[in-house]
């Protein structure tokens, strides 16, 4: 069974619960206009008027993240009566521009990450001022409320990167390399600060850029080569994990691979025990219930949380949990 780690505060690391089968930082495929109608689960169309809601992330090219996360929201669109607007910039100002064009579309909603939140603030004030609301997702959550967001759906990043720490603790690790993939984004420096805060040995932090695989494992190899203390790698995305695996071998390195988010190959990587274990944030669900608060939002007046982030995350995962998982990566809903 799947077990999720959660905590109220930043020193309550253990209650544990069983996990719903349902930053990252970036990736993605590119941006489209319109994905209404696509997508796996959902179900029969509901009869309200036909709705459109924007979804603006700050993902780059190569993360199988976001597909994730679309292919919740689609699903959530084709059974709402959605029409569903994708689009994605790794830049802060090239985001906040294309929500400012979501905007101007006059869209019913708009589904934002906050990766880099000072950038969207003064955007989301006009989108308030414009009467649309705002959910954001994925990261960020600190910042949601403050900038006129209805809710927040996503995990504490800080409490995910505790839950790391922890684990590397108790398998007895002195030195963890911590391998940040977009430099600047918020949601992953809090990844790696949890780390540090509960893991016992030291944590050291190495930026690399994601967008560019051979340069991020050449990076994370020669790191590996020069220290071979390091004993410990967390990866923030599921794209660095394969990469670290290929850089560990290369480097004639031992450490133990640990990373943040699942795709098939991570899973597949559990299988083979060449990564120990995955924190899960669940991303379809991410992208489904943003979606779908949307349509109660707008439909009925609904809200979830009280002002509090809705918690997708996080889970530890390991081999155990593969027979579980490969079907549902399998069919790219985790």
């Amino acid at each position: 069974m799947l077990t999720t780690r959660t905590a109220r505060t930043a020193a309550a690391l253990v209650a544990v619960v069983a996990l719903a089968a349902g930053c990252s930082g970036s990736g993605g495929k590119k941006s489209e206009n319109s994905e209404s109608g696509a997508g796996g689960g959902g179900g029969q169309a509901v009869s309200t008027p036909r709705l459109k809601i924007a979804m603006v992330t700050h993902s780059g090219e190569g993360d199988t993240f976001w597909d994730i996360v679309r292919s919740g929201a689609k699903a959530a669109a084709k059974k709402d009566n959605v029409t569903f607007l994708y689009s994605n910039d790794k830049q802060a100002q090239g985001q906040a521009e294309l929500v400012q064009a979501a905007i101007d579309k006059k869209v019913d909603g708009i589904i934002v990450t906050l990766a880099k939140p000072q950038a969207m603030e003064p955007v989301l004030a006009k989108a308030k001022a414009a009467g649309i609301p705002v959910i954001s997702i994925n990261s960020g959550s600190e910042f949601s409320a403050k900038f006129g967001a209805i809710g927040h759906i996503g995990q504490e990043e800080g409490v995910a990167g505790e839950a790391v720490g922890t684990k590397l603790t108790e398998e007895g690790r002195k030195k963890a390399l911590c391998v940040i993939h977009e430099q600047g984004n918020v949601s992953l420096e809090q990844r790696c600060a949890g780390v540090k805060k509960t893991f016992k040995g030291t944590v050291e932090n190495l930026n690399v850029d994601g967008t560019n695989a051979p340069d991020a494992q050449a990076a994370v190899e020669a790191k590996l080569q020069a220290d071979q203390s390091i004993d410990a790698v967390v990866a923030l995305g599921a794209p660095i994990a394969a990469l670290t695996v290929k850089a560990k071998q290369d480097a004639g390195s031992k450490a133990e691979i640990a990373t943040f988010d699942l795709n098939a190959e991570v899973v597949k990587r559990l299988k083979a025990k060449e990564v120990s274990f995955a924190v899960d944030q669940q991303p379809y669900l991410q992208g489904y219930e943003a979606v779908d608060l949307l349509w109660l939002y707008k439909y009925n007046a609904d809200v979830l949380g009280g002002g509090k982030p809705v918690f997708t995350g996080p889970a530890l995962v390991t081999e155990k949990d593969v027979p579980q998982l490969e079907k549902y990566t399998a069919r790219g809903t985790r």
